[in-house]
Parts: structure tokens; sequence; C-alpha cells
């Protein structure tokens, strides 16, 4: 019987090998075993997700292979996730999340939101492209407690800074955790503009959710 970590190996190659069909076997097969789901979708399938993405960043995938590697991931998903206890820690705290007005890139974006859905977190997604005040009225809608915000593009940027401009206007900037991230966002970028927080990736991204929920 192949162990836990041989078959994670295996569910990452074909995400980056886009064999998007014969992974749902493999998930079935890993299922079968007795192992955890949530653990193959972290070491496994997001595993396999980001070396595609490292690829795509180096140029040697372009994007119909990212979008490839991605449907891989999720025919995987939907195999796990019927597994999962959906009763662990269950709503941890409400997100609304989205990549800025200007930008269609929402790989990453998916990413993050999936993790996080994952750890318990209930997730509201604006989409791509999602205009500045819309982040704010969602946030207010849906009485989140985070607005998370990404971006692949230097020159949308200053979007996430526009978000938190209107939170500071309204005077609501308290009442919501502000996390950004994506490719030529930094950590310095994050306290220049505001933001509460910068997560790397979308493994990041649960670590510092989680820390800023204990800080709330």
């Amino acid at each position: 019987m192949p162990s836990k970590e041989e078959y994670f190996d295996k569910m990452a190659h074909m995400v980056v090998e886009m064999e998007d069909e014969e992974i749902a076997d493999l998930c079935r097969e890993y299922l079968a075993e007795g192992y955890d789901p949530q653990e193959a979708i972290f070491n496994g399938l997001i595993k396999g997700m980001n070396e595609a993405g490292k690829l795509f960043e180096e140029e040697e995938y372009y994007i119909s292979d990212i979008l490839i590697c991605s449907d891989a991931m999720y025919n995987g998903i939907n195999v796990l996730k019927e597994k999962i206890d959906s009763h662990k820690e269950e709503n941890l705290a409400t997100a609304v999340i989205g990549v800025v007005e200007g930008d269609t890139h929402d790989i990453g974006k998916n990413l993050v939101k999936l993790m996080l859905e994952t750890a318990g977190f209930k997730m509201i997604d604006l989409g791509k492209d999602v205009p500045v005040e819309k982040f704010v009225d969602q946030a207010i809608e849906n009485e989140a407690d985070f607005i998370m915000m990404s971006t692949l593009m230097t020159t949308t940027m200053d979007n996430m800074k526009r978000v938190i401009d209107i939170l500071n206007e309204r005077g609501i900037r308290d009442q919501f955790k502000v996390m950004i991230g994506g490719g030529p966002v930094s950590e310095s970028f994050a306290k220049d503009i505001g933001a509460d927080a910068y997560s790397e990736n979308a493994t990041e991204a649960v670590k510092v959710a989680k820390k800023l929920l204990e800080n709330k």
C-alpha cells in the first residue's frame, strides 16, 4: 500500500503534468486507503499547483497550461472535499475576497479562498476586476471580519490602497482586518498602505488569518 507521502507526490505530479482526468481516480484510491482528505488537498494538490505557478512565472508554462493544471487540481478537490468533516472549526470568521479592479488573474486568489474554506472560514468570493467600492460595500453587507485583496499587476496595486482609504473615509477601518497578496506585493507595501497583513502564498494566508483572529 502506498504511503500518504507517495500519494501526495503523485497528486502534485498529476497537477503539474495536467492529468486532469486521471487525478480523480487517484484521489478515490487515496480515500479508499482511509487517508485524510484535507491533508491531500494541502500537501498534494495545492503543492502541485504552486509548482505549476512557479513554471508559469519562469515562462515555461503558458496561461492555457495553468488553466489545465487548475482543472486537474479542482477535479481532485471535488473528490476529496466530499469526505472532509464540514464541522471542523466551522465558520471561524467571514471574509470577502477578490482580485482588485484592473486585474483578471485569479488563480492565486482561488487557491487562497480554497485554503481558507478548508480551514473553516466563510469566504465571499467577489471574483476578479473588483471595483474598490464593492470590497467595502460587500464587507459591510456580509458583516465580514476580513477584506482580502490580490493582484499580479503593479499597475493595479494602488487600488488596494484606495480600498483602505475608503474604509478610513467612512470611519469603519477598525471593523475589518485587511489582508493583501500577489506577485508584486510585499510586506513593506502592506505596511505603507495601512493593511493589517501580507501573505506570500495560499498556505501562509491561513496562518496569517488565524493569527489576526487571535489578536482581534
